[in-house]
Order: C-alpha cells, then sequence, then structure tokens
C-alpha cells in the first residue's frame, strides 16, 4: 500500500486546514484496510490522531482532537480526508498517513505534510 498526504499548510488559531491522503495498490488491500493519522511535533513522539475503518463505519480520535478533526474516507477515490477544525497551537505537527490494522493502523506509513498553526 502506497501513501500520499495532502493540504498542510499555515491557519490561524481558531482557524481550519483539510488533509487528504491518497492510497494506492491492490485493490483488495485498499479497499480493506484501516486508514489512520499521526503526528509528530519537533521534540515529540509520533502520536496517534485519529483512525476510520475499511467501510468508515468505525471511527476513532485521540481525547486531544475529538469534537474539532473529522476523519473521513471516500472508498471510491480511496482517498482519506483529516477535516481539522478550530486549531490549536499544538496542533501544529508533521501529519502522517498510515494504513494497517484496526485501530492502530501502523504497517503503512505515507510522507508527511507540514500543518503550522499560527497564534
Amino acid at each position: 500500500v502506497q501513501l500520499q498526504a495532502f493540504g498542510g499548510g499555515m491557519a490561524q488559531a481558531g482557524g481550519s486546514l483539510r488533509l487528504s491522503c491518497a492510497a494506492s495498490g491492490r485493490t483488495v488491500t485498499v479497499n480493506s484496510i484501516t486508514l489512520g493519522w499521526f503526528r509528530q511535533a519537533p521534540g515529540h513522539e509520533r502520536e496517534f490522531v485519529g483512525a476510520i475503518s475499511w467501510g468508515g463505519g468505525r471511527i476513532y480520535y485521540a481525547e486531544s482532537v475529538k469534537g474539532r478533526f473529522t476523519i473521513s474516507r471516500d472508498t471510491a477515490k480511496n482517498t482519506m480526508y483529516l477535516q481539522m477544525d478550530n486549531l490549536k497551537a499544538e496542533d501544529a505537527a508533521v501529519y502522517y498517513c498510515a494504513a494497517g490494522s484496526w485501530p492502530m493502523p501502523r504497517k503503512y506509513w505515507g510522507q508527511g505534510t507540514q500543518v503550522t498553526v499560527s497564534s
């Protein structure tokens, strides 16, 4: 499974950004795998943000983003999205999309995309 993340950039605190992650590979694998987002800020370990099951029926968020971030996926496009609203300074990080097993998909990784939040 190959993953490519898009959509990073800069937003003001309280603003929004939307990240996308395009998945490719064997069709059966891509359509049956859990996708997720992780993030890593400078000087910190990579942390889990959220995950979505292959059919989208199960979604799991870290407490730090619950109520502000929304994960969705379009199985027809093999794409996962991360809508980030009410951004906070502590959300600034490199965001990675990943694929693997529910609920912590760590088997495959995409390249990161930088999210910067200005106050």
